[in-house]
């Protein structure tokens, strides 16, 4: 299974490596990452795989949520699955 993670909070040291630590306990692999600092505030996405990681997608968004907590960013997981249908309803929309 593939999903986006999202991490959007003031700018701090640290937050990549506490995520992608976090991530790598998990089991779970980043396949594509991309990051930068907008005014104060870091945003982050990845594309992950969820594969190998052995906890659910409950579990697992809600252990990024606490380390968003502990960070004091805020970390989301969605499947990339709503992406895609969103990005095919999307163009639909634009064929009416």
């Amino acid at each position: 299974m593939k999903a986006i993670v999202s991490v959007i909070g003031k700018d701090k040291k640290g937050i990549i490596a506490r995520v992608s630590g976090e991530l790598f306990d998990m089991n779970i692999n980043i396949e594509d990452i991309s990051q930068t600092i907008l005014q104060d505030y870091f945003t982050m996405i990845m594309a992950v795989d969820l594969k190998d990681c052995a906890l659910t997608f409950e579990q697992t968004s809600n252990r990024l949520a606490e380390l968003g907590k502990k960070t004091g960013v805020e970390i989301r997981i969605q499947s990339q699955q709503i992406f895609d249908a969103m990005h095919k309803i999307s163009l639909s929309s634009e064929n009416i």
